[in-house]
């Protein structure tokens, strides 16, 4: 007979953290678990509503980061990216920003779209380490509209394919190693089987309840399943949740916005950004966020 909780390895529920005026949930990492497959970082921004005038305060100025890719991706709101490479992109809800940090590159995400209108913001942030021979690699950034991400029509299981390949869906999302990252949007009572095809794998529910093969999971906790298993995801209500998983990369070192497989490589990115050996976006140059205190 299957034992309770026999196909989830790990629950990690999201911890408030206030950053200035933005609320988020940190995922990941976690005292639990470090990493799925790439996923290194996550972060679910809001719920929330920003009232007019939005102020600056609320903005993420310039800052580094090395050896991942950043992965920004709305329910909700709108945010500007600015970056080192002069990009300037305006994310919105069902699109995706995907910047590729490689050996170095800065960016600020602010909210001049919701500056005089305010409005709900709503959405997720995640981090995907490179593969250590990826992790030197020309900084890029590519926006993808929302019209571009493969949809797929399952009864009352609607499912949007952010990266990789799942579900007879192919993302063309760029990635440097196998991975998926999934927007699901199920109506109660519907179902769904976790075949993701990937050696680690996990679900993060953004609203609702769900069960996984019966064991309730509630809103705003991700749910690490155990390798081996494809277990039964069923909606207790209707859910928003994030199916997100890959293949392990080894072990890695995290600090700040700085992430690779070698400590002293995060060391070197700390003096750099002192130094100001970092380029900054051009047209966001005049202030950033200096290297934490104690560092």
């Amino acid at each position: 007979m299957p034992t309770e909780r026999e196909a989830i390895e790990h629950l990690v529920a999201a911890r408030g953290q206030d950053l200035g005026d933005l609320r988020v949930g940190r995922v990941l990492p976690a005292a639990e678990r470090r990493m799925v497959g790439p996923f290194v970082f996550l972060d679910h921004i809001g719920p929330q509503t920003l009232t007019p005038p939005v102020p600056r305060s609320a903005d993420v100025r310039p800052h580094p980061h090395i050896g991942l890719a950043t992965v920004t991706y709305l329910f909700d709101g709108e945010i500007t990216h600015r970056d080192s490479l002069g990009v300037e992109q305006v994310i919105r809800p069902g699109e995706v920003n995907w910047m590729t940090a490689g050996r170095g590159i800065s960016h600020s995400e602010r909210f001049d779209g919701l500056r005089r209108t305010g409005g709900r913001l709503h959405g997720l942030q995640a981090w995907v380490a490179l593969p250590s021979e990826h992790e030197e690699t020309e900084p890029a950034f590519e926006h993808y509209s929302a019209d571009q991400m493969p949809r797929a029509d399952m009864g009352r299981v609607q499912i949007r394919l952010i990266a990789g390949s799942a579900f007879g869906l192919t993302s063309p999302t760029r990635t440097l190693s196998p991975m998926v990252y999934a927007h699901l949007e199920m109506q109660p009572g519907s179902t769904l089987e976790a075949t993701l095809g990937t050696a680690e794998r996990a679900i993060y529910t953004v609203r609702g309840t769900i069960a996984i093969d019966g064991t309730p999971i509630e809103s705003r906790t991700l749910a690490v399943l155990r390798p081996g298993h494809a277990p039964r995801i069923e909606a207790l209500e209707a859910c928003t949740a994030m199916l997100l998983g890959g293949e392990p990369l080894g072990r890695r070192h995290a600090w700040w916005n700085f992430v690779s497989s070698r400590p002293e490589r995060i060391e070197q990115a700390k003096q750099d950004w002192v130094a100001g050996r970092f380029p900054l976006p051009p047209s966001d140059a005049e202030e950033w966020i200096p290297l934490p205190v104690g560092a």
